[in-house]
């Protein structure tokens, strides 16, 4: 299990809860492929947030009710690569629910390679009806296995970043692709984590591995959005927003994790 999540500027921690029990969690594979990864065969992070996303809708077609809970909206993510995934690995998932209320749910997703690499991540996921473009309840069979395992059951969300503008920060274009637009008309969720990877390329003094990166949403990107990356270092940190009219849409911080190797 990763360190707990902290922003020191709230002193709120998010801790990453551990599997309950390996029956319980949903299991996948697949090889990291030369698209996962970036120069140095280093699976990259919005590869990451993608195996996250299939996994997901991967899960839904097991489960009761599944085919009624389509629509999903990340709020937030949380990644700690604790050893890096390369290219050529199988890897291995695990998914798991950590909490819920009954319009949202923390899940949790382990990624495991065959040769040591090992990333945990944790997702807020608020469900919402396609074609209301709203939150809506999960259903009584869709929660029943969530509700078994897990012992929130009145999750609410709370920010762990807030927007900042560092008036020495790097501030650049961020171009946006026709390719970026996802179903429900916003930029993809794994886009938003290039913006990171960004960040990462121009610091070559940032976080190596074990590193936490935390990413949250304070509101839509959309297809036709003039966006801008900003990123600076704080005393401890990396951050990156990504900004749309001159207010952060994105917020990210990128830290390092205590070294718990042998």
């Amino acid at each position: 299990m990763g360190a707990p999540i902290v922003d020191r500027s709230t002193d709120i921690a998010y801790p990453l809860t551990p599997c309950p029990d390996e029956d319980r969690a949903f299991h996948e594979q697949w090889p990291v492929r030369l698209g996962d990864t970036d120069g140095g065969e280093r699976l990259r992070l919005d590869a990451v947030a993608r195996y996250l996303q299939d996994i997901g809708y991967d899960h839904l077609k097991v489960v009761d009710d599944g085919h009624k809970h389509q629509g999903w909206i990340v709020r937030r993510t949380v990644i700690d690569v604790l050893e890096p995934v390369e290219f050529g690995e199988q890897v291995h998932l695990r998914r798991w629910p950590a909490a819920l209320s009954n319009r949202w749910c923390n899940m949790r997703i382990q990624v495991r390679s065959d040769n040591g690499g090992l990333l945990e991540s944790e997702m807020f996921l608020i469900h919402v009806d396609i074609e209301a473009g709203r939150p809506a309840r999960m259903s009584e069979r869709f929660m029943a296995p969530m509700l078994a395992v897990t012992t929130e059951h009145r999750l609410k969300w709370r920010a762990a970043l807030r927007e900042y503008a560092a008036p020495d920060a790097e501030l650049r274009p961020f171009p946006l692709r026709v390719t970026d637009v996802d179903r429900l008309g916003h930029v993809n969720n794994a886009v938003h984590w290039e913006a990171v990877e960004e960040a990462l390329a121009w610091f070559p003094d940032a976080p190596q591995p074990p590193y936490r990166v935390i990413l949250e949403h304070a509101g839509p990107v959309m297809a036709g959005d003039e966006v801008l990356i900003r990123a600076w270092w704080s005393a401890d940190a990396l951050h990156v927003q990504l900004e749309v009219d001159g207010g952060a849409r994105t917020l990210a911080r990128i830290e390092s994790l205590p070294d718990r190797r042998c």
